[in-house]
């Protein structure tokens, strides 16, 4: 696990767990026995610490959170490598994250290669660096830059990291053979230059720009248990000895790895890399080669998805019917890259070459010569499968033909080519340039090297893709149609907008449904109840009045002088009594948990059915696309995850009695959801027959 070889002085000891060489027991054991050995070796004067493949160290293990800890410690085992009698110097060929990134700062060298990145992302997993990270980075490169580094989690690219002073070089050539020299130098010098040590670093203007970040992100995020550990961990490494310090973050530590929050989110963590994993797909399923890319229509969605192909360096053919939609989408698209480079995101060189990388044509027999071919039309059944028998006869054999539908029945779509093999949903969420979200939406006769090479087109695009079958609304969006379903109900019974909204925000989303549909636009949902079935009573009305939201500036709010927040409509709050009066519908007061309640549990209800039809292979997929497709708080662990927090016996209890008093029967808990409430499971243990 850790090789040690010895030549000119200096012990080279070569990780060697890849892919990310964590820091679980074996390894943290193996890493403190080849230490030994070269501190004894009186032929050593230096040591260097390596590590193959491409990532230096990922982490620690963060399956061992929770659990009693088999000796060595990361932390002992740095502290008995910061204490060396001979230089030790890192030599960082890729990714040096959380433990990875302790380990290098333990050493008193570094050196990295140009791909390598390095960062402490524990606070993505609600902990914070828990092996003297908020103590030796601080004093590396200053409290106020190293609490920004922690407070996002962002790794920084090995220039930037050189910039900061966190590594000593970037060698563009043996990265090894730097480091070794590097060592023999300090060698030769006597020097032993600790981390630790330092405290130039820790002037009182840098203490005073730390306070005023720390008192930003505070007040940011006030429940975030997480940040308030990162600041008291950070502050006592201004204010007390480093060991003293070290002992103040550790405690910390230990307190967010029982947190609710932390757990949840370090199950989220595992729940995105559990969705790579597609029942029935072997890992050497073949791909097919995608080289190039076409996009039918230029439309927000179509550009967005465009944008994607760009950012990865694949060249990528913008479709339309007419000029006009065509120069509008091309040129909504230049001003989006524009944006980015006024802004910083990306230089003006990348900018001109994604934009480069993106052409338009009219007409659909453009797309004869693609590996794949992307619809983003207009949602209605009879344009896709217009769309889809043209390029039936137009596509090159083996092209992947995917639709970009938020709803439709993907099987009916595929039915109208003579290649239902070769075609799939690819369901991108808006903004598709943005988000990370991807539902591939796996049909009937969906070959298996087509849904293999979806799957990793989505993750070269950057993308989160997860594997969903063939229904109405897919997995998200058929769980939110029970939500916006429940918030109209929730609305005739007497819970007004800004009351549900505020629950819900309560709750952890960042908006709540009215809000939210008032940004995306009321019409939206009105046209698509118009052509699919069904009625909100209030949102249809507020639409049929032209109140579509933001962008009329009337909605469920108002929004004056094109305000972006809204406010309070009494004409909105007397409609929705008429409504209520007009179906004979009771008004009483709800309390925030049960408007919670009364929104997520139908939700929790429909993630069942959708187990039980196979639409979703486990629970966690059916949260990781609620998370990253929907903003549910990742510290809640996303819907099923949540009920079993709450327990699956309360929400079936209560999903009954929403049935009883409502009269809507499609609240009774669904079998599955009956079965485990009944036996006291989880969804947690459950697993498909």
């Amino acid at each position: 696990m850790v090789r040690q070889e010895v030549a000119g002085g200096v012990a080279v000891l070569t990780l060697a767990n890849p892919p990310v060489n964590a820091l679980g027991a074996a390894m943290r054991a193996a890493l403190d026995a080849a230490f030994a050995q070269a501190i004894a070796d009186d032929s050593v004067r230096a040591i260097v610490l390596a590590a193959e493949g491409r990532v230096f160290v990922g982490g620690a293990d963060i399956t061992e959170f929770g659990k009693p800890q088999q000796p060595p410690s990361l932390p002992d085992v740095l502290e008995r490598l910061d204490a060396s009698p001979k230089p030790v110097v890192a030599a960082i060929g890729g990714a040096a994250l959380g433990g990875g990134l302790e380990l290098a700062l333990a050493c008193h060298g570094r050196v990295a290669a140009p791909a390598a990145k390095l960062g402490l992302p524990e606070i993505k997993l609600g902990i914070i660096p828990g092996a003297g990270g908020t103590q030796r980075l601080p004093r590396l490169i200053g409290p106020d830059a190293a609490f920004a580094m922690m407070l996002t989690g962002e790794p920084a690219s090995a220039e930037r990291a050189a910039a900061l002073g966190i590594v000593d070089a970037v060698v563009l050539g043996d990265l090894v053979a730097a480091a070794r020299t590097r060592a023999l130098e300090l060698a030769d010098s006597g020097a032993l230059p600790r981390v630790r040590d330092r405290s130039d670093t820790l002037t009182p203007d840098a203490q005073k720009a730390f306070e005023a970040r720390a008192a930003e992100a505070v007040k940011r995020d006030p429940d975030a248990t997480n940040v308030h550990a990162l600041v008291r961990a950070a502050r006592a490494g201004l204010e007390r000895d480093f060991d003293a310090a070290v002992a103040v973050e550790r405690a910390e530590f230990r307190t967010l790895v029982e947190d609710p929050r932390s757990k949840a989110l370090r199950y989220a963590f595992f729940a995105e890399r559990e969705a790579a994993r597609v029942p029935g797909l072997p890992k050497d399923t073949p791909r097919r080669p995608i080289h190039t890319a076409a996009v039918i229509g230029a439309g927000t969605m179509g550009g967005g998805i465009a944008m994607c192909f760009s950012n990865a360096g694949i060249p990528v053919t913008v479709i339309e019917t007419e000029e006009g939609a065509l120069t509008r989408g091309l040129d909504r698209v230049k001003g989006l890259y524009a944006g980015s480079a006024k802004r910083g995101s990306i230089t003006e060189a990348q900018r001109d070459a994604r934009i480069g990388r993106i052409t338009g044509a009219i007409g659909l027999e453009n797309a004869s010569h693609f590996e794949i071919v992307i619809e983003a039309a207009f949602e209605d059944m009879g344009v896709k499968r217009e769309i889809f028998s043209r390029l039936d006869a137009i596509a090159k054999p083996g092209a992947i033909l995917a639709t970009n539908t938020s709803y439709l029945d993907v099987n009916a779509i595929a039915a109208v080519t003579s290649r239902p093999q070769d075609v799939l949903g690819l369901h991108f969420f808006s903004p598709a340039n943005v988000m990370r979200l991807v539902e591939v939406v796996r049909a009937e006769k969906t070959a298996p090297d087509v849904l293999a090479t979806a799957l990793d087109v989505a993750k070269r695009l950057n993308k989160l893709p997860v594997t969903v079958g063939v229904c109405f609304g897919f997995v998200g969006n058929r769980m939110l149609e029970r939500r916006s379903r429940a918030g109209e109900r929730l609305l005739l019974e007497g819970a007004l907008p800004h009351a549900v909204d505020a629950a819900v925000t309560g709750f952890g989303f960042k908006m709540g449904p009215f809000a939210m549909g008032d940004l995306a636009g009321l019409d939206i949902g009105w046209r698509s109840r118009k052509d699919f079935g069904g009625r909100a009573p209030v949102a249809d009305s507020l639409a049929e009045m032209g109140r579509f939201g933001q962008k009329t500036g009337r909605g469920f709010y108002l929004y004056p002088d094109g305000a972006r927040t809204g406010s309070r409509d009494p004409e909105v709050e007397a409609l929705i009594g008429r409504v209520a009066a007009e179906h004979g519908v009771t008004h009483r007061s709800f309390s925030a948990d049960e408007i919670v309640a009364r929104l997520m549990y139908p939700m929790v209800n429909e993630g069942a059915r959708i187990l039980e039809e196979g639409i979703a292979a486990r629970p966690s997929d059916i949260d990781t696309i609620w998370i990253n497709g929907y903003n549910w708080p990742a510290w809640r662990g996303g819907p099923m995850h949540w009920a079993d927090t709450v327990g699956l016996k309360t929400i079936a209890e209560a999903l009954s009695r929403f049935a009883a008093e409502t009269g809507d029967d499609s609240q009774e808990p669904a079998p599955l959801l009956r079965r485990l409430a009944a036996e006291g499971g989880r969804f947690a243990d459950w697993t498909a027959a």
